[in-house]
């Protein structure tokens, strides 16, 4: 069974098969393309950005929001200031479209190690921390979240 939910394991699994670096590379910047649609709202935030919801880890300066829903979960926003920042964008976008909906526990149970799943090994140490704390933003949110249920 997979420590991911079914959508994000999917795309781990596709990533995960890519041997070529620049193979994965062009792959994640088509998923960067996306960050439009991930991007928050001026409904909900608009800059200067609140420091509770910044990855303090990141290079790229990524921000995290976590919208509840009717149904009890969350759907998560994100901005990433640097314009350079596609591994960042990248990020956002597999965690808004996989786990925006989720239940709790499966948000929460996402490994750190998705971030080398992604990215591959190689990532650097600086990048490999800035992904990790976005989606450690991401699941302190929604362990704050289910708390207060």
């Amino acid at each position: 069974m997979s420590q991911y939910p079914p959508q994000l394991a999917e795309i781990v699994d596709d990533l995960k098969s890519i041997t070529d670096r620049h193979e994965r590379a062009e792959m994640l910047i088509e998923i960067a393309d996306r960050f439009l649609s991930v991007k928050v709202p001026p409904e909900i935030a608009t800059q200067p950005y609140p420091e509770e919801h910044r990855v303090t880890a990141c290079e790229s300066e990524a921000y995290v929001w976590a919208q509840p829903q009717d149904d009890g979960t969350l759907r998560f926003y994100f901005d990433v200031l640097n314009p350079q920042g596609l591994s960042a964008m990248a990020m956002s976008v597999l965690l808004a479209e996989t786990l925006s909906g989720q239940p709790a526990d499966a948000i929460t149970s996402v490994p750190s190690d998705l971030v080398f799943d992604l990215f591959g090994r190689e990532v650097s140490m600086g990048k490999g921390a800035g992904l990790m704390g976005i989606l450690s933003l991401v699941q302190a949110y929604t362990k704050r979240h289910a708390n207060n249920r």
